[in-house]
């Protein structure tokens, strides 16, 4: 019997002789990522254990993101204790204005490439297996052994095959064919699982939408999705990384938990209604829906693809005076590439607010929390009650076409109808 894209990297990255799913091994981690809600947390974690040793500075990354900007005294002690501590033990450190919210941009940096094991405590880490990676999100105690050891336990998982195929229509993107998985599979079915990402219609997925698709694997309880390296992996990582990497795919008798196919000819622009990401539906089906707030980024939707696709809808054209547009580049190398290409003019001139890259409108940290009854639709991966604000506000996520057609609209609207 063959195996999966998951199973032959556990299988590299343990001593194991075999593996399958459900089985326990330990794996060697190429990268360990923490941000400064989860960071300082495994930092106490590592005193407890009686060592501030770390295995190999030259594999850790440390992200300031989620309250960076610094709201208050007490997240700016967070951000310092990350930064003294990165510099302490001679990892590498991304502050503010010099990096960017973290899954994004370990990508853009080179830091992931195809067959690697990237760590994270943060549960969007499986955002990386859009690289052809395997990633997760652990939580600060696991994050601190494998900064001390390198290593982690991991039940082998399985996998679910996720045949893309067809013709993918204007306002469709990736993050409406992770929306139509959640729907199949629900909140909880990709639970013990991969999500491996193949057919025909993965080629015309951008490495910017894979990442968008693999971000909300999680939001299925998916370990991770994967897309199998191919040459738009290739061409993205040429020059951008010097790691040593070679394609991994499943082989052809690799056994799968589950086979499910998105198809699309069939896809037209979807929504999660609140408060479940697998509560989704057509957005014909919610039009009308008053909108009191539009959120552009975060790190499943704030790449360049999401920025273009953002402006292209709001071109001469104004916010809707009901409602507010924030718009959040993932990175900085996004934002001066936005202000580059005249994106950012385009999307200031209709009235959206710039913000720097951070994390915080989507958890409702700062800099766009909602107030009760406020409705908003939001390119961000999570929609539950009190996620971005207020428990008694209301938050539907779709992609950035939808997302901007209704911050014209001022509210929920088929894109076609404002972009013609």
């Amino acid at each position: 019997m063959g195996y999966t894209v998951a199973e032959k990297i556990l299988l590299d990255h343990s001593d194991a002789d075999r593996v399958e799913p459900g089985q326990v091994v330990m794996v060697r981690c190429d990268v360990v990522l923490a941000n400064d809600v989860t960071g300082p947390v495994a930092f106490r974690q590592m005193e407890k254990m009686g060592t501030s040793a770390v295995f190999d500075p030259a594999k850790v990354v440390m992200v300031a993101d989620h309250f960076a900007p610094a709201k208050d005294e007490r997240s700016a002690i967070l951000i310092k204790r990350l930064k003294d501590w990165s510099l302490e033990h001679g990892v590498v450190f991304y502050d503010q204005g010099r990096g960017g919210i973290e899954h994004t941009l370990l990508v853009q940096e080179g830091w992931v490439v195809p067959g690697s094991v990237i760590v994270g405590g943060d549960s969007h880490t499986c955002t990386h297996g859009a690289m052809g990676a395997f990633s997760s999100g652990l939580g600060s105690t696991d994050i601190a052994y494998c900064l001390v050891f390198g290593e982690f336990w991991q039940a082998v998982p399985g996998t679910i095959q996720v045949t893309v195929s067809g013709e993918k229509g204007h306002f469709v993107t990736g993050k409406d064919v992770i929306l139509a998985v959640i729907s199949q599979i629900g909140a909880g079915g990709g639970t013990g699982n991969v999500l491996e990402f193949v057919g025909p219609g993965v080629q015309s997925l951008s490495i910017d939408e894979r990442l968008a698709v693999s971000n909300l694997a999680v939001e299925a309880g998916s370990e991770t999705g994967i897309f199998p390296a191919d040459d738009q992996t290739a061409a993205y990582l040429d020059g951008r990384t010097d790691k040593v990497w070679q394609p991994v795919h499943s082989d052809p008798d690799a056994s799968y938990s589950r086979r499910i196919a998105v198809d699309f000819d069939r896809l037209g622009p979807l929504v999660a209604k609140p408060h479940n990401p697998e509560n989704v539906v057509p957005v014909s089906e919610i039009v009308g829906t008053p909108i009191h707030q539009v959120v552009v980024g975060n790190c499943s939707n704030g790449t360049m693809t999401d920025l273009r696709q953002a402006a292209e809808m709001v071109k001469g054209k104004r916010v809707h005076e009901r409602t507010r547009m924030i718009v959040v580049p993932a990175t900085q190398e996004i934002y001066r590439q936005a202000v580059a290409e005249g994106l950012v003019d385009i999307l200031v001139a209709a009235g959206a607010s710039i913000s720097t890259p951070t994390c915080g409108p989507c958890f409702g940290g700062h800099t766009g929390a909602l107030a009760p009854g406020e409705n908003a639709l939001a390119t961000i991966n999570r929609n539950f009650k009190g996620r971005s604000g207020s428990p008694e506000a209301s938050v539907y996520l779709g992609n950035a076409y939808v997302a901007a057609a209704a911050a014209v609209a001022g509210e929920v609207v088929n894109p076609a109808e404002v972009a013609s």
